[in-house]
């Protein structure tokens, strides 16, 4: 059932006074139903594009008229909001609500309303997060790059303006965040469920923001194929587990193998489905936790700004050319993407001939690339499928096996 839409009246003035609405569409995806933003323009809207958002009317007028279930509100770097999410801690038919939920709503004392769903909150304050991780299953805190559904339910005996909490997020992640490192893992029925992603390789991490990430992603050489999976097109791969892992591949090579970042950004593209946070080994680890682990032991190299920045530099000292574009938001290995040194020389036709023959072996580079990262993606997903197998074997699983088998070269009948 679509909530209700919210109406001035209902909403905090200061969010009304900005332009970062957009609308939402239910969909479903991997068989499990997501919430998309969508632009009034027509088509989808972007967490990290303010060309794709709009006023508070405009975008209730929209889903008035249907084109959209809902409307929503965008966090970015430009405002002070942060947005919490509490996630199943609430009985929808009698508004029962669990515990450590009604503890967070308390402390922070801000604008709380009620989610979609009926089943958990949206809370909003002004602040800033500490840096660290910021999801722990059923909360969920965000300052930029997300988006809230917006209902207008308002929580009664919660303020209907938005606080200044900095001092109680900072609390609040101390309590739920960074105790991650230090707890054993046990946790008790009213507390969310806790979920770390790590990986036993050392990686250089970077600074990019999770803006910064999309952005150079996009204009890369292989920018095309990273807007289509970040929005969600899984029609170049076999499974949906395929084009995860070829994501999460990219986003290793950005985010410098940030584990958490990578966790941050796939869980706002158009891949994200429930699947990402189920336990699916022995060991206790969730989908997700493994798909990030594997995509950054099999990256090699991660993007350096510092070090791009310095090739750049060199190849434009020996380098006479005509050429323009984004060297910084290409990748280091993008032979093309050369930051010219002085646009009033015209090239030589050896020069033309050069670029061309270069032109032609990023061609081919980026062909044998994604072809690798495909069948990287296929060993990967097989691999899953025997370990479930084998992990059904051990259980004592007595279903009949007969007719399946496994190989690194398919399936089989016996």
């Amino acid at each position: 059932m679509t909530p209700p839409l919210p109406t001035r009246d209902t909403l905090p003035d200061t969010l009304l006074e900005r332009d970062h609405w957009v609308g939402w569409r239910k969909q479903t995806r991997g068989g499990d139903e997501t919430k998309v933003p969508v632009s009034v323009n027509g088509g989808y809207a972007s967490a990290t594009d303010a060309v794709t958002w709009t006023t508070f009317d405009e975008a209730l007028a929209y889903a008035r008229g249907g084109a959209a279930d809902g409307v929503g509100f965008v966090f970015s770097t430009d405002d002070p909001y942060v947005g919490i999410d509490l996630d199943k801690c609430r009985t929808r038919e009698t508004g029962e609500t669990e515990a450590w939920a009604t503890e967070i709503i308390d402390q922070l004392a801000s604008y709380t309303e009620i989610s979609p769903s009926g089943t958990g909150y949206h809370i909003i304050v002004r602040g800033s997060l500490p840096p660290g991780g910021n999801r722990t299953g059923n909360l969920e805190l965000y300052e930029h790059a997300r988006f809230f559904t917006m209902t207008g339910d308002h929580v009664d005996e919660t303020p209907t303006t938005v606080a200044d909490r900095t001092d109680e997020l900072t609390a609040i992640h101390g309590a739920y965040f960074e105790t991650q490192h230090t707890q054993s893992g046990t946790q008790t029925s009213n507390t969310p469920n806790i979920t770390t992603t790590s990986s036993t390789v050392d990686t250089p991490g970077n600074d990019l923001t999770d803006e910064d990430v999309v952005e150079r992603a996009s204009n890369a050489a292989n920018g095309p194929k990273f807007s289509r999976l970040w929005k969600g097109d899984t029609s170049a791969y076999d499974s949906h587990s395929e084009a995860d892992m070829a994501l999460c591949s990219i986003l290793a090579f950005w985010t410098g193998g940030d584990t958490a970042q990578i966790d941050r950004l796939l869980r706002d593209s158009g891949l994200y489905r429930k699947k990402w946070d189920e336990t699916h080994f022995a060991d206790g680890s969730t989908y997700g936790e493994k798909t990030i682990e594997r995509s950054v032991s099999g990256t090699s190299d991660f993007y350096d700004p510092s070090q791009w920045s310095t090739e750049v530099r060199r190849s434009s000292s020996r380098t006479d050319t005509t050429r323009t574009g984004r060297a910084d938001h290409q990748t280091p290995h993008d032979p093309t993407s050369v930051t010219p040194t002085d646009s009033t020389k015209t090239a030589t036709p050896r020069d033309t001939d050069t670029l061309e023959r270069l032109k032609d072996l990023q061609s081919h580079l980026e062909s044998v690339l994604e072809e690798n990262e495909r069948l990287h993606a296929e060993l990967e997903t097989e691999r899953e499928r025997r370990r479930e197998l084998e992990a059904a074997v051990a259980a004592g699983d007595e279903t009949d096996e007969s007719d399946r088998g496994w190989s690194l070269f398919g399936w089989f009948r016996r």
